[in-house]
């Protein structure tokens, strides 16, 4: 069984497989014709129920013929120009390839000892992405599993950098279509069951800054304790960002901890055409972004960034066989001391990577693209009348709805829109998401691939009309 252990002796072996695999996989990217096949759950469970994992095969090709079976012929690759439905992008080649080396390598970047120049990397990658947001000298921050993680490190930041005699007095305020990850962090963080007050949203999708004022005021006025305004910079449901330099004026007038989620956005950092419309982000406290969202980064690869490097004490927890005390006065740098994480891996290398191939300017065209093509689609979607779109893109997302010509009945409506996202999803021609506005079913193309074109979305549109129209036709004919 050594044989298999990684190591200077078995370094042809290594060699011959992961090519082997790597053979397989782009084999499978050059004929994928569509985003997905189609299975169902209770096709693939006995399949793989079947797997005897006492019993291997004991070959890596055969180890590979098995996986086609039960992996990748049934995927669903983003890669495809029809994947239109959530926050998944397609990958770009140096991060891939970052990704076979720090697998290999194996890198841990809780301590010096374990990562040496991965830690050096991985800080330079934070101190890069502090400057574009323009946080300032004293910024730092830290590599996280994703914009859920960073959420919940920011919220417990703030937590603890706000003074209040009980938690049950904190509050934390948030646009109504902001991210869950919000309210679950509360909870986890031990706040009150109304610690979060969600904030209406305006026509755009953004935070009513006129009802955030009054919602501090009258927290000051109930004895309350303003914790945190959690502002977004790309909301998941439409792409909307909200306005960052009102909210940053009221958190200063307020003492208010500001934290910006631009997970989705954080794109724009790098964006040739649009950076401006993350104008107000260097305001905040703390900033999370998900590189495998905008940066077309493989998952993991996120960050939580912070304007004082002193608030991430607050994660800091001392351990002597990791990282004891002393090794702060001898000058170590262990980012555990930064991290709700212990081991952690050197996911930083695929930004490395990326940046050092292609640039930032790179990123920021293929970003670009996106929401050149998300306007596009807003405009096929607001001529054709059998559509209803809900808001113009800030970024690179469309909500929109099947309005069936002559049906009147909002529930039959939903309904034909379920059908025919469910439909489209089991014919494996593209993917779309769902979401609901005002209680009503709509759905939702995340626009991430700069492969995608105009044409596709809208083969995509007359797809959905199709299924739409087969669903209201045969409840007709029940009815009848």
């Amino acid at each position: 069984m050594r044989s298999h252990l990684l190591n200077g002796l078995t370094a042809e072996h290594y060699r011959r497989s992961v090519t082997e695999g790597v053979e397989r996989v782009a084999a499978k990217l050059a004929t994928t014709e569509r985003p997905f096949t189609g299975v169902t759950a209770d096709d693939l469970t006995p399949r793989i129920d079947a797997v005897d994992l006492d019993r291997p095969l004991g070959d890596t090709a055969a180890v590979l013929d098995e996986l086609e079976e039960l992996y990748l012929r049934d995927a669903v690759y983003f890669h495809h120009p029809r994947y239109l439905a959530h926050l998944n992008c397609p990958v770009v080649i140096p991060a891939v390839l970052g990704e076979a080396v720090l697998s290999a390598v194996n890198s841990s970047l809780d301590t010096w000892d374990q990562s040496a120049g991965g830690t050096l990397i991985e800080r330079k990658l934070i101190d890069w992405t502090t400057e574009r947001i323009g946080l300032g000298e004293n910024a730092d921050g830290v590599f996280t599993s994703g914009g859920s993680q960073s959420n919940l490190q920011a919220l417990l930041l703030a937590r603890e950098e706000t003074k209040a005699e009980s938690l049950d007095k904190l509050r934390v305020f948030t646009s109504e279509v902001s991210h869950f990850s919000v309210k679950k962090s509360a909870k986890l963080l031990g706040l009150g069951p109304d610690a979060v007050v969600t904030i209406p949203v305006d026509h755009d999708k953004r935070m009513h800054t006129v009802a955030l004022a009054h919602e501090l005021e009258r927290c000051a006025e109930e004895g309350l304790v303003p914790m945190a305004v959690v502002a977004t910079a790309g909301t998941t449901d439409f792409g909307s960002i909200d306005p960052l330099p009102e909210i940053a004026e009221l958190c200063a007038q307020f003492g208010v901890w500001m934290h910006v989620d631009a997970a989705y956005g954080c794109g724009l950092l790098t964006s040739l055409k649009h950076r401006d419309r993350l104008n107000g982000i260097e305001h905040a406290d703390s900033v999370t972004v998900d590189y495998h969202k905008s940066f077309f980064q493989p998952v993991s690869s996120s960050a939580l960034l912070v304007r004082d490097v002193a608030t991430l004490r607050h994660a800091t927890y001392h351990a002597d066989y990791l990282n004891p005390r002393r090794m702060v006065e001898e000058r170590i740098p262990n980012q555990v001391d930064k991290s709700l994480q212990t081991t952690r891996r050197f996911d930083a290398l695929k930004l490395w990577m990326t940046l050092r191939v292609m640039g930032a300017d790179g990123i920021g065209e293929l970003f670009d693209e996106v929401c050149e093509l998300a306007q596009e689609g807003w405009k096929l979607l607001a001529t054709d009348p059998r559509y209803d779109v809900v808001v113009a893109p800030s970024l690179s997302t469309l909500v929109f709805r099947y309005i069936p010509a002559g049906v009147t009945d909002p529930a039959e409506i939903d309904r034909a829109n379920l059908y025919a996202r469910k439909t489209l999803f089991a014919s494996g021609d593209a993917v779309v998401a769902g979401t609901k506005v005002g209680g009503r079913h709509y759905l939702k193309f995340t626009l991430l691939n700069p492969e995608t074109t105009a044409a596709d979305i809208a083969a995509v549109l007359d797809l959905i009309a199709g299924h739409a129209e087969q669903y209201l036709g045969e409840s007709l004919d029940r009815a009848s």
